[in-house]
């Protein structure tokens, strides 16, 4: 049985990845100023953050159902026996159900994954997804084991400019004010795809590294205790980055956790939305193949 892997922007996976990996890729939706952008295609990082700091009105949605089906059909027609679509988790869009609506018209054919993921844990969930489908398994049983895997991952996001979490309403106005006064960042999670404050530092963003790696230490001594570490996956994230800053983050990270498999990607638009530029993530999660 041949079987595709499609996914959406919301992982990180650029056109140009997306194509070296063989997986298919639907480019999401961003609501400029009422005018419609989609990410990867007619907008990039670069401008993307240009919009914002010219304090342009930026939201995202999910892309037209219209656009989802074609894109299926587009897949299907290339000689594949099915499909398996793993958009961002169902708790932080509706994109996810509206895509499991739309599969009910495919008879068995497109198979939608929720794993609760997003950015480079998601990511990490396609790679694992096109393994397991160049080894033959069916779509039903990457799905499967895709989401018994779900919450075997963290992320931890720290944002550097609270005015876009005050925008998105997950902080006040005078909290913003006050958190922007006293150098305050907050710290973030993501477990099980719901978004939570986790910390909060004061100081720079080299402060919130080091808490989000020790965040990280203490998650492999608890939760993750019965993990086989050497199965570690470590997903640097960022949101308009420079080259030196990438590299340095992910150095460090190399550093702490030097039996992992450490990679970088960049924070979606979904993501950025609510942190702006300068925002700073790790994710971990296990290879389960």
């Amino acid at each position: 049985m041949k079987t595709a892997i499609v996914t959406d922007t919301n992982s990180g996976i650029s056109a140009d990845f997306a194509a070296i990996n063989q997986i298919y890729l639907i480019n999401m939706p961003v609501i400029i100023d009422n005018q419609v952008f989609y990410e990867g295609k007619d907008i990039n990082e670069e401008n993307f953050f240009d919009f914002i700091k010219n304090k342009n009105q930026v939201l995202t949605s999910q892309p037209p159902p219209a656009e989802v089906t074609n894109k299926w059909d587009l897949i299907l027609s290339r000689g594949y026996d099915e499909l398996v679509y793993i958009p961002m988790s169902s708790s932080l869009s509706s994109s996810c159900e509206t895509a499991k609506n739309l599969s009910l018209e495919y008879s068995g054919k497109v198979l939608v994954v929720d794993n609760h993921r997003i950015s480079v844990t998601m990511l990490d969930s396609v790679l694992q997804a096109k393994s397991l489908a160049d080894r033959g398994l069916s779509g039903f049983d990457i799905k499967k084991i895709l989401e018994e895997d779900a919450y075997n991952s963290v992320i931890y996001l720290a944002v550097n400019d609270l005015n876009f979490l005050k925008k998105g309403g997950r902080i006040s106005a005078s909290a913003a004010i006050i958190g922007s006064f006293l150098s305050i960042k907050p710290i973030l999670t993501i477990q099980g795809g719901k978004i939570e404050p986790f910390a909060k530092v004061r100081g720079n963003m080299k402060k919130c590294e080091l808490k989000m790696i020790e965040a990280i230490k203490n998650d492999l001594e608890t939760k993750f205790a019965k993990n086989d570490i050497s199965r570690m996956r470590i997903g640097a994230a960022g949101a308009g980055l420079s080259s030196e800053e990438v590299f340095e983050w992910t150095q460090i990270l190399k550093n702490n956790f030097k039996t992992a498999s450490v990679y970088y990607s960049s924070l979606s638009a979904s993501v950025c939305c609510h942190t702006g530029a300068g925002a700073v993530g790790v994710g971990i999660s296990f290879k389960n193949i």
